[in-house]
């Protein structure tokens, strides 16, 4: 089996999301909010970590905590998304409601990039986690 690859991420006070390892080789990061200070962290430990994207994998966004999302958040998601080193990857989002996740998919449609990741948005974890289980050739 192959040895999952280090996070390389590492706490820093104010930064509200947490990250680990899942048992798939995947990440779960877990958001508590989403000021400028956690969403400028997450997205550069995002981008660093596309550049060592070298197999398929499922990431899960645990997004619950947050009742509300900024259109600048998910802007930034849609950019570390669009990085071709991402099409390995698919995403769940598990967000607090259907209202938050309706509003990820409104501004997300009106992105001009397309995603490069199969990313799905949920408002049931047990959902989310079934989608991630699902074989990684099966990704839509």
């Amino acid at each position: 089996m192959t040895e999952p690859k280090p996070l390389n991420w590492t706490s820093e006070p104010g930064i509200g999301y947490s990250v680990i390892r899942r048992g798939d080789g995947g990440m779960t990061l877990t958001f508590t909010d989403l000021t400028d200070a956690t969403l400028a962290h997450w997205h550069q430990f995002a981008l660093d970590h596309l550049l060592g994207a070298d197999r398929r994998t499922r990431n899960l966004y645990d997004l619950r905590a947050v009742q509300e999302i900024p259109e600048k958040a998910i802007r930034m998601a849609v950019d570390a998304n669009s990085d071709p080193s991402a099409r390995n990857i698919r995403v769940a989002v598990v967000v607090a409601s259907e209202a938050v996740a309706d509003g990820i998919r409104k501004v997300a449609a009106l992105a001009e990039t397309e995603s490069a990741s199969a990313m799905k948005i949920f408002a049931d974890i047990n959902e989310a986690e079934a989608w991630l289980a699902r074989p990684l050739d099966q990704i839509a």
